[in-house]
């Protein structure tokens, strides 16, 4: 036994395929975000001092918030990518298209509240605080914790100003004052498109991914071997055996779409639309279907590899956004990736109420599909390909005869 090769090359093929798939493991053992975008929304209209000094307590926090980030940042850049955007309304039209993961907003009177501290009625000023939960898990905690800090920050150092202030004017708080100044800043936090309950801690798109991918190729591999083992000697008997395989594909989408869904929402998958969900589902697995087919029909089942690394490589990915992928996955693996379009669309139906629309991902998986099929149908050429080598074949041997 120890004479064979394959016994000595043995450890090397374990060793590469360990390395290869551990390469997926990377993007989630430390995921830093880099330059998250969270909208800055400063309406404050600012306030006259007693003493006639006009400030801005606003612009003031907003130039802090800033500088606090850059000093924060690492070699790739800043983990926020402050956005300012003029009025709360179109911050809030910001979240809803998936621009911004949080929104920071300073209301119009946080000066005039914040210089009433000190006086015989204070107004605590206050921030609001949106977070875009349904835009991803993760990366909405995030910057809901990057802002908190922020604020808790912020009220630190107002704080100490002011107790400073106090005591320059004889240190006498009033009960009032002393409720007030424990934190200067309130914090109105609320989370919109809620990713809710039963939806896997929100990555119920990407639970839905694997079944819909795996089922797509072992749809595609069995119809591969079934044609393989046919002989064709014309085109168009190939191109009627492509046809009842584009047809056979449909109705195993259209199984695996609603079947999916069904069990999805039997098992308790929070699902706002079962239907749309699963017409949404259909396409993505006829578009899967008809990409491995292709590739099939001219690479043959060495390409399997290829798919299979797309599963093991997308499906770390999938969970988290770009700006906490490393350069390498985030510029070369994740664009790549024909499974995201699924994740994307699922996750604007689930979390964004858009419902069943043509959008960028219904337009790339169709899109996907219609190339797919063009490539399919022209595997049929290999049959005159191998006809004409048949009969060079032929020729060859009756002349050597």
């Amino acid at each position: 036994m120890m004479k064979q090769k394959m016994v000595w090359v043995l450890p090397l093929i374990v060793a590469a395929v360990i390395f290869v798939f551990s390469l997926a493991m990377i993007p989630t053992i430390n995921p830093t975000p880099v330059r998250l975008p969270i909208a800055l929304v400063s309406e404050d209209q600012g306030v006259t001092l007693p003493d006639g000094t006009a400030t801005n307590m606003g612009e003031t926090l907003t130039g802090m918030i800033k500088q606090q980030t850059s000093s924060t940042a690492s070699a790739e850049g800043p983990a926020v990518e402050w956005v300012h955007v003029n009025t709360e309304e179109e911050a809030m039209s910001g979240l809803d298209e998936q621009k911004y993961y949080a929104a920071l907003v300073v209301p119009a009177d946080f000066s005039r509240n914040q210089a009433s501290l000190l006086t015989a009625k204070p107004m605590q000023p206050q921030l609001r605080i949106y977070v875009n939960q349904g835009m991803s898990a993760s990366a909405s905690t995030m910057a809901g914790q990057v802002l908190n800090q922020i604020v808790d920050t912020m009220n630190a150092k107002i704080r100490t100003d002011l107790l400073a202030a106090a005591g320059k004017e004889g240190g006498k708080v009033t009960v009032q004052q002393a409720s007030v100044l424990a934190a200067p800043i309130a914090k109105d936090v609320k989370n919109v498109h809620e990713t809710g309950t039963h939806t896997a801690n929100g990555n119920a798109p990407v639970s839905l991914f694997q079944p819909i991918w795996m089922g797509s190729i072992l749809g595609g591999v069995i119809f591969y071997l079934v044609i393989s083992k046919l002989n064709f000697a014309y085109r168009r008997s190939l191109l009627a055996a492509r046809v009842v395989q584009i047809c056979g594909g449909a109705v195993l989408a259209v199984i695996a779409g609603f079947g999916l869904t069904w069990f999805a929402s039997s098992w308790g998958l929070h699902i706002p639309n079962g239907t749309e969900a699963a017409i949404f589902l259909s396409l993505c697995y006829f578009a899967f279907f008809l990409m491995i087919s292709a590739v099939l029909s001219w690479v043959g089942l060495k390409s399997m590899v290829l798919f299979v690394l797309l599963l093991f490589f997308g499906a770390p990915l999938l969970s988290l956004p770009s700006e906490m992928m490393g350069p390498f996955y985030r510029d070369y693996v994740f664009p790549w990736l024909p499974m995201r379009f699924m994740v994307e669309g699922l996750r604007e139906m689930f979390f964004f109420g858009r419902g069943l629309e043509w959008n960028h991902s219904a337009a790339v998986l169709t899109g996907i599909a219609a190339v797919s099929l063009v490539v399919l149908l022209t595997s049929v050429l290999k049959v005159r390909q191998n006809r004409q080598e048949a009969r060079g074949t032929v020729e060859t041997q009756t002349a050597e005869a």
